[in-house]
C-alpha cells in the first residue's frame, strides 16, 4: 500500500474532513439563497485540497466512501450552524448510481438531522464521460422523488454539458468560472453566457454564475439577467460563514457600470503592485510570529493563509501594541494561535482588478489597514500596500493626463485609437461619430479666442451628458474636432439629442443682436465681408456594419473623414436647412472603395 493510499485511509477512518461554506447570492433580493459545501482535508496533509483528495479517492476506488463521509460531516455542520438557506452538496453521477450510496442509511441522515430534502440541491460534478444517460436519469428521478433538487456544476467545462442539460433538466445550472472571468472585457464570453441564459429561460432553469471576483463581472452578469451569483467577491469559503452580505457590494455596480465596456483608462491591474510575502497558517503560535518579526526587522506584514485562502493580515505594530500593553502579554498569549489576533477578514482583490476600483473599494470600507490581499482565482497570491497603490494610481493619472486635451481634459487620439483597436480585435460592434463645429472661425474672429474656448467646452459638456461611460467614449482630438466611440445600440437617437441640445445651448454665447440676426457679419478668408450663420454642431457617422469591416483605427479614421466630407457637401447644397435635417440625410460611405484607397494604412 502506497503512502498516499495510507494517508487517504487515515483521513477517512479518522473522519478528518472539514466542510467549508460559500454563499450563493440572489441578485434580485440581494440576499443569500444558499451555500455550497466544499470539503477540505487536514491542513498538514498532501490531501488537503479537494482536487488531490477526490483524485486519490478515485484512484483507490474509495470515492463512494469519501462522498458518504463528506455528506455526513457536511449535514452535521449545516445543522450545527443553524443555516436556514439551501445547501448545495457536490456528488459525482457515478457515485450516485452505486447502490451503497443510495441505501436508506444515507438518505436517513436527513431524517436524523431533521433536514428537509427540499432544502438540498445535489450538484452533479463531471470529471469523466458518462455514456448511459438513461441510467443517470433513473437515479436522478430517485432523488427527485425524495424532494431533492438537481444542479449541473461547472457547465461548459465538462465532457458533454449541453447533453447533460438536455437529458437531466436540472433546476439549476452553474456556469463554469472560465466564462465569468473578465467577462466584461471578452465579447465572446459575454455572448456565450447570454446564450446560456436564453436557453435557461426556455427550459425554466435558474443560472448561477460561479467565480465572481470583481464588481465589473457582477455588473456584466446582472445586465445579462442571471439570477444567482457565487464567488470571492461576495465571500470566500469559510468553515463558519457569514449569515449576511454587505449591501454596498451591490450599490457599487451601478456606479461602475462602465466597466462592462473596454476600459482604456484603467489598464493597470492590482498585480502590478503585488508584493510576494511569505504567509503563515492561522495555527502558528504567537511566539513564533514574534520570532519571525525579530529575525527580519524589515518585515512589517504577515499574511495568514489556510488552504491557499487568506484569512487575515498581521501587522507588526498592532501585534506589538496588543502584546505589550500589559506586563504579561507574551506569557499569557505566547502559545495561543495567531488567529486569536485576527480581527476581521482582510480586503481581497483579484490580480486583474483595475487599481482605480481597488482604491474605491478601500475608500468604501473606510479601513485603516496598510495592506490588502491580492488573489488569483480566489487563492492567495501576495499583498498590496496602500502606499504602493497610491503611487501607481498617481503615476497612472499622470500618464492619462499626457494624452488628454488640456482644454477639456478628454482623452486624445492615442487612447481612443487604443480603444478602437481593442473593439476590432474582440469583434465587438460599435459606431463612430466625428463631431465638429460649423462657422466656428468667424465666431472666434468676432468674440475672441477665450469665448471660442467656452464654446468648445460646451460641446464637451453636451457630449458627456448624452454619452455616459456605459454607452461610449468621448475624445477630443484638437481644436473643435471631437470623436465618439458608441458601444450602445441607440447611438442614432443620442446624436439627434446632442444636436438639438447644443442648438439651444449655443444661443447663450451670442449677444442679443446676433441672435436676432441669426448670425454675424465678418471677413471671410479672402478679406471680404460675409454673413455667417450661428455656430452649429454637425456629425459624420460610421455605422456598426461599416466599422465591422475595418482592420484598425486607421481605417475607421478614413471612413469618418469620408463621412465628414459628405456632410460638408450637403451643407453647401442645403445651407439654410436645420442641423437635424443635415444629420438625417447623412449616410456613411460604403467601405468597398476604402479597401482600395487605404491598403497602405492597414495594420
Amino acid at each position: 500500500m502506497s503512502n498516499l493510499h495510507k494517508e487517504l485511509n487515515r483521513i477517512l477512518d479518522g473522519k478528518q474532513l472539514t466542510p467549508y461554506f460559500q454563499p450563493i447570492i440572489s441578485l434580485s433580493n440581494k440576499k443569500i439563497m444558499g451555500y455550497e459545501a466544499l470539503i477540505r482535508g487536514p491542513i498538514d496533509s498532501a490531501l488537503h485540497t479537494p482536487f488531490s483528495l477526490f483524485t486519490a479517492a478515485d484512484k483507490y476506488d474509495l470515492s463512494t466512501k469519501l462522498e458518504c463521509l463528506c455528506l455526513k460531516i457536511t449535514l452535521k455542520r449545516y445543522v450545527d450552524l443553524n443555516i436556514n438557506e439551501k445547501l448545495f452538496i457536490n456528488a459525482s453521477p457515478m457515485v450516485l448510481l452505486k447502490s451503497d450510496f443510495k441505501k436508506n442509511k444515507n438518505l436517513n441522515l436527513f431524517d436524523y438531522y431533521g433536514i428537509n430534502p427540499r432544502s438540498i440541491v445535489i450538484e452533479l460534478t463531471e470529471h469523466a464521460s458518462v455514456d448511459d444517460y438513461k441510467i443517470i436519469r433513473t437515479s436522478i428521478q430517485h432523488y427527485r422523488s425524495k424532494g431533492f433538487q438537481i444542479a449541473i456544476d461547472d457547465f461548459g467545462a465538462g465532457y458533454s454539458g449541453l447533453m447533460r442539460w438536455a437529458e437531466l433538466l436540472p433546476e439549476y445550472v452553474k456556469i463554469d468560472k472560465y466564462f465569468i472571468r473578465d467577462i466584461q472585457r471578452d465579447w465572446t464570453k459575454l455572448n456565450i453566457v447570454r446564450s446560456i441564459q436564453n436557453m435557461a429561460n426556455t427550459l425554466k432553469c435558474e443560472i448561477i454564475a460561479e467565480g465572481i471576483e470583481t464588481q465589473a463581472e457582477l455588473y456584466a452578469i446582472e445586465k445579462i439577467g442571471i439570477a444567482y451569483a457565487q464567488g470571492c467577491y461576495f465571500a470566500q469559503p469559510m468553515a463558519t460563514p457569514n449569515s449576511g452580505i454587505d449591501h454596498s457590494l451591490f450599490s457599487a455596480t451601478s456606479v461602475h457600470s462602465q466597466d462592462l465596456e473596454y476600459d482604456l483608462f484603467n489598464t493597470i491591474a492590482a498585480e502590478f503592485i503585488i508584493q510576494k510575502i511569505m504567509s503563515i497558517p492561522s495555527s502558528t503560535h504567537i511566539s513564533d510570529v514574534m520570532s519571525l518579526f525579530k529575525i527580519n526587522r524589515e518585515l512589517n506584514i504577515l499574511p495568514v493563509v489556510d488552504n491557499n485562502i487568506a484569512v487575515g493580515i498581521i501587522f507588526r505594530e498592532k501585534l506589538l501594541n496588543k502584546l505589550f500593553s500589559s506586563h504579561y502579554g507574551m506569557e499569557l498569549y505566547g502559545k495561543h494561535p495567531i488567529n486569536t489576533f485576527i480581527e476581521s477578514i482582510p480586503l481581497c482583490v483579484d490580480k486583474n482588478m483595475p487599481i482605480e476600483l481597488v482604491s474605491k473599494q478601500l475608500t468604501t470600507l473606510m479601513s485603516n489597514d496598510q495592506a490588502f490581499i491580492i488573489t488569483d482565482n480566489c487563492e492567495y497570491l501576495g499583498i498590496g500596500t496602500v502606499l504602493d497603490l497610491l503611487a501607481e494610481f498617481t503615476r497612472q493619472q499622470i500618464d492619462n493626463a499626457k494624452h488628454a486635451n488640456p482644454l477639456t481634459l478628454l482623452p486624445g487620439s492615442t487612447p481612443i485609437n487604443k480603444l478602437v483597436n481593442q473593439l476590432l480585435v474582440n469583434k465587438k460592434p460599435f459606431s463612430f461619430g466625428y463631431f465638429d463645429l460649423d462657422n466656428f472661425k468667424p465666431y472666434n474672429d468676432v468674440y475672441g479666442y477665450d469665448a471660442g474656448d467656452e464654446i468648445i467646452k460646451a460641446v464637451a459638456k453636451t457630449l458627456l451628458h448624452h454619452i455616459p461611460p456605459e454607452c461610449g467614449r468621448v475624445g477630443h482630438i484638437g481644436g473643435d474636432d471631437f470623436i465618439v466611440v458608441f458601444t450602445c445600440n441607440d447611438w442614432l437617437l443620442r446624436c439627434e439629442n446632442i444636436l438639438k441640445a447644443f442648438k439651444n445651448e449655443v444661443l447663450s454665447y451670442y449677444n442679443e443682436k446676433d441672435i436676432n440676426a441669426q448670425g454675424i457679419v465678418t471677413e471671410n478668408r479672402k478679406g471680404e465681408k460675409c454673413f455667417f450663420p450661428l455656430i452649429s454642431l454637425s456629425v459624420g457617422l460610421v455605422n456598426q456594419l461599416s466599422t465591422g469591416r475595418c482592420r484598425s483605427h486607421v481605417d475607421i479614421a478614413d471612413l469618418a473623414s469620408e463621412a465628414k466630407k459628405l456632410r460638408k457637401i450637403l451643407q453647401a447644397i442645403v445651407i439654410l436647412l436645420t442641423n437635424d435635417y443635415l444629420f438625417k440625410v447623412l449616410q456613411p460611405p460604403s467601405p468597398s472603395k476604402l479597401s482600395q484607397r487605404s491598403r497602405s494604412h492597414q495594420c
